[in-house]
């Protein structure tokens, strides 16, 4: 995919206005609106969660300088159990044992992130080498923290647009890395903190209080009604969308895409989390030490209903998935092989910002060999690194007149 300066100024304009009118703009509708998402009243309609200062609500977010919306869904927090029985049709050895979680109170998305959302992200990569070029806006040890890395050009775009890239459909074949630097930049420059799901909180919302092996019920032959598979989809990357929601009012949290999370895959599944019981669902992760496996959930479109199930898992495996990758090393942004396609991911946000400390994990990655890599393409002058900070609206006019 080459960049078109339109498109890279389409990313100058939205990054340009300030946090202070980010949050007055990104704020509910509702009058009573006192931060994003959150209302004093309880809204006539709609679904809403009962909190101590008044009620999250549903919010659109207009991604700053564009017309491309995201909508967020209020989930209340809970406890469950996570994973599956040992009776569960379809039950894998790496779904158990089944853990009792704490949740507390979130915002999810009400779907996958899509092409029109993730691709002012990938824009970042022209203007960061832009500001390279010039000697302006460097990364230094002082103000790294406020540094994203955005991706490198896709290699093969007709791989990965080969069944479309459609505003509508879902972004896909990013690596967890990747992911997590979107939702890095996107928090910065909305003032908003979003992030990836631990897998205990992406099930938690997947099932919408149920106990059975899909969101509606035990009964597979429903699939149809709630998820796009390999039976139905007429093998092409579905809208999102277009299935019923969950009980929550979340899309495609069955199939379409397989859904990114933070954590490492572990085959023995949960038994380290076995003896400290009830946990909570934000602490509940594997931090990767490698690039490879991680989990993504909940199935997609390439799969058939079994593989679809909340409790399901599906690990990453960055040799096959980057078989055809020439580079060396080889991208810590994207994936080139199957079943890559059917890999994207889905924004959560805390009722509670969480603290740096605690942020850090989930916005850069964890892994040796990913930092490694990462620093290896940036060295070699194949990588795209830049500040999103409050002085970044001044360098972009700048650099427009």
């Amino acid at each position: 995919m080459r960049l078109k300066y339109t498109s890279i100024c389409l990313v100058f304009i939205a990054i340009s206005i300030t946090t202070t009118s980010l949050l007055a703009e990104n704020s509910s509708e509702d009058a009573n609106s006192i931060q994003t998402g959150i209302s004093i009243e309880k809204p006539e309609a709609g679904p809403s969660v009962k909190i101590d200062d008044g009620y999250m609500v549903p919010y659109t977010m207009l991604i700053p300088g564009t017309d491309v919306k995201l909508d967020m869904i209020p989930i209340p927090g809970g406890e469950y159990l996570m994973g599956s029985p040992d009776d569960e049709p379809g039950r894998a050895d790496d779904e158990g044992p089944q853990i009792k979680v704490v949740v507390d109170p979130m915002w999810v998305g009400k779907t996958e992130i899509t092409w029109a959302q993730y691709k002012p992200y990938m824009y970042l990569y022209g203007i960061f080498k832009e500001f390279e070029s010039r000697g302006e806006r460097k990364v230094t040890e002082k103000n790294k923290v406020d540094a994203i890395t955005a991706p490198t050009e896709l290699y093969d775009p007709t791989f990965t647009f080969e069944f479309g890239e459609e505003d509508s459909q879902p972004a896909v074949t990013m690596t967890q890395y990747s992911a997590q630097q979107f939702t890095k930049w996107l928090s910065r420059v909305t003032g908003s903190q979003y992030r990836l799901p631990t897998e205990a909180e992406w099930e938690y919302a997947a099932r919408a209080g149920t106990t059975a092996p899909y969101s509606f019920g035990n009964d597979a032959e429903k699939i149809d009604d709630y998820a796009w598979t390999f039976d139905n989809s007429g093998l092409e990357t579905p809208l999102v969308g277009g299935k019923k929601p969950n009980a929550f009012g979340l899309h495609d949290m069955h199939g379409n895409v397989a859904e990114l999370t933070v954590n490492e895959y572990s085959e023995d599944g949960y038994a380290k989390f076995a003896d400290s019981q009830p946990v909570r669902a934000v602490e509940m992760v594997i931090w990767p030490e490698w690039a490879y496996p991680v989990v993504a959930r909940g199935g997609s479109w390439e799969m058939e209903a079994e593989q679809l199930r909340s409790a399901s898992r599906l690990a990453s495996d960055d040799e096959a998935w980057k078989e055809d990758d020439p580079n060396f090393p080889k991208s810590p942004w994207w994936f080139t092989n199957d079943p890559a396609r059917g890999v994207g991911f889905r924004l959560f946000r805390s009722l509670k910002p969480l603290s740096g400390d605690d942020i850090k994990n989930f916005w850069e990655s964890t892994a040796e060999d990913v930092q490694e890599d990462v620093k290896a393409r940036l060295v070699g002058g194949r990588g795209g690194l830049g500040l999103v900070n409050g002085t970044l609206t001044d360098a972009i006019k700048e650099m427009q007149e």
